[in-house]
């Protein structure tokens, strides 16, 4: 769905453009060195926007010098006080992010959208089920799809009086079905930008799960513009699950995919094992291709046929299938041959 064009620094979020990879630091704000390191290891994993909690002065300071060493758009994230939001906006900033639960009233959100104006800055207004409005929990019984809804687009129209419509919306719940419901009912009644993801997620295995459910069920669906995977841990996990679900909704090419078969009786080899090493080393290649890791000589080939390169096993060896040709015969060891006719194809 074609929503609005927002613009965090040099990436521009919606309009068209695709669909960006953000996470957020783990470490304190307050510490400039330690979380200008992991910025860049995000940005090294694939991150294309990172999010900093700022959360007292310290962090607002600090916004400057994580700004100047980013390689990547930095928001702010801030609760409950405005005015670290316009004190991380003067210090360069590049999108802010604001709670509509806990950021005050209208008179705190327009003193806000004047700073964000004259500084050419957007915001992303992120309704979390936890934290909704006391107001609209008492209107719809809890949280629900509706009331999301209707929080984040009072605070944009709070925004849109004060003169300032840079606006991405997101509408976060622990639950899946929540998550998905607000943002497609969201979807329907606006077009601005979304910034789509389950919070609360929980650890690497669940979040997987529930992600993949979630972003993946919404962006076959043609909605979301940027997304953040969210893992209790290290965030640089969050970065290559996105990039993952991108991949498996079809919205990143640039990589090389590799598929294999769930082994049976017939299987010949050790395909797990072939089929890690494969993947482990084409990770960093930058370019489509589909690598086929199959377990026999029986239906190895057939299955595989919409690969651009594989192996299937045998007892004595395997067949090396390239782009539709008849299979070739092949002795020694599979993952090096295999890898050997990925460089050649990718010459």
């Amino acid at each position: 769905m074609l929503t609005k064009a927002v613009y965090a620094g040099n990436v521009q979020i919606g309009g068209g453009a695709r669909v960006t990879v953000q996470s957020m630091t783990n470490t304190d704000t307050r510490d400039a060195g330690a979380t200008i390191a992991q910025i860049r290891a995000l940005a090294n994993a694939g991150a294309e926007i990172v999010r900093v909690s700022v959360y007292d002065e310290t962090c607002a300071r600090n916004v400057r010098a994580l700004v100047d060493a980013s390689p990547v758009p930095l928001v702010a994230d801030i609760h409950f006080d405005h005015r670290l939001a316009i004190q991380a906006v003067e210090n360069g900033i590049a999108k802010v992010r604001i709670n509509p639960g806990n950021i005050g009233g209208e008179n705190n959100v327009r003193t806000l959208a004047d700073c964000l104006r004259a500084h050419n800055v957007p915001v992303r207004i992120g309704v979390n089920a936890g934290s909704l409005e006391r107001e609209i929990l008492q209107r719809y019984g809890g949280a629900t799809a509706e009331g999301m809804v209707e929080s984040g687009l009072n605070h944009a129209r709070m925004l849109e009086r004060a003169g300032w419509d840079e606006i991405v919306l997101s509408f976060k719940a622990s639950s899946v079905r929540l998550t998905v419901d607000a943002c497609r009912l969201a979807a329907k009644r606006t077009d601005y930008p979304q910034h789509i993801g389950v919070t609360e997620a929980g650890t690497y295995e669940g979040s997987i799960v529930k992600s993949a459910m979630g972003i993946g069920a919404l962006l076959l669906d043609g909605i979301g513009d940027t997304i953040r995977v969210s893992i209790t841990g290290d965030p640089v996990r969050e970065v290559e699950a996105g990039l993952d679900i991108l991949r498996a909704a079809g919205l990143r090419k640039d990589y090389v995919e590799v598929v294999s078969c769930p082994t049976c009786a017939r299987t010949a080899i050790e395909v797990e094992a072939l089929a890690c090493k494969v993947r482990e080393a084409t990770k960093h290649i930058r370019k489509p291709l589909r690598v086929a890791v199959m377990g026999c000589v029986v239906n190895g080939p057939g299955e595989a046929r919409g690969a651009d390169v594989g192996i299937a096993g045998g007892k004595d060896g395997g067949a090396l299938f390239v782009k539709g040709q008849p299979p070739r015969a092949v002795h020694g060891d599979l993952a090096e041959i295999l890898l050997a006719e990925i460089q050649r194809i990718l010459q």
